[in-house]
């Protein structure tokens, strides 16, 4: 039986949004090409109808989930006004919530250290996505010059970034409560830190 484009395109798609979930579970190497495709009702002998590679499923795979995170990014700094949107991404990203969940959150905590070892090919792609969340995080911080406010983003996704996965070693324990509140409270210092002034700025306002 021959499928149409559209058909095909939507199996690609759901072979890509199962695996999405399943490698921030159990890591890049931690389920097999036979399983994933099984748990998207498809058999093995399929798969190199879709992807070349299990790499391209991967790198398809995690860029599908950082994707996601961006546009929970989006949704959650709709709802408050600008000035507080960096302070409501950090409070929903080091959460208990999220950090429960592994499967349906951000890939970098859950893939980060395995993609360091993968093929450069793997590597570009992640740090392009990478790059593209340093640079919405980047739009949440208004109250300063773009490069200085790269400079912050990148420091307060480590932060969140970091955080979460020491959390996750401590697994649901005071430890990992304790791990949780420390990095909030070091990323929402560094979100509300005010601008230093210039001299000129100094002289021009006394």
């Amino acid at each position: 039986m021959r499928y149409s484009r559209e058909h095909k395109q939507e199996t690609h798609d759901r072979i890509v949004k199962k695996a999405s979930v399943r490698l921030r579970e159990k890591g890049a190497h931690g389920i097999g090409v036979a399983d994933l495709m099984k748990e998207a009702g498809l058999t093995h002998g399929g798969f190199y109808a879709h992807f070349d590679s299990r790499e391209t499923l991967v790198i398809e795979a995690f860029g599908y989930a950082m994707d996601r995170s961006m546009e929970h990014w989006r949704k959650q700094s709709d709802q408050v006004a600008p000035e507080k949107q960096l302070t409501q991404i950090v409070e929903t990203y080091l959460s208990t919530l999220h950090r429960d969940n592994p499967g349906h959150g951000c890939s970098i905590p859950a893939l980060g250290a395995e993609i360091a070892r993968e093929s450069p090919k793997t590597r570009k792609a992640f740090a392009g996505k990478l790059d593209e969340m340093v640079e919405m995080m980047t739009d949440f911080i208004p109250n300063l010059p773009r490069k200085a406010a790269r400079k912050q983003a990148i420091a307060t996704l480590a932060t969140m970034a970091g955080t979460m996965l020491l959390a996750r070693i401590a697994g649901s324990s005071e430890l990992s409560d304790e791990v949780l509140k420390a990095g909030k409270d070091s990323a929402l210092e560094g979100a509300k830190r005010e601008p230093k002034l210039t001299v000129a700025k100094k002289a021009k306002q006394s």
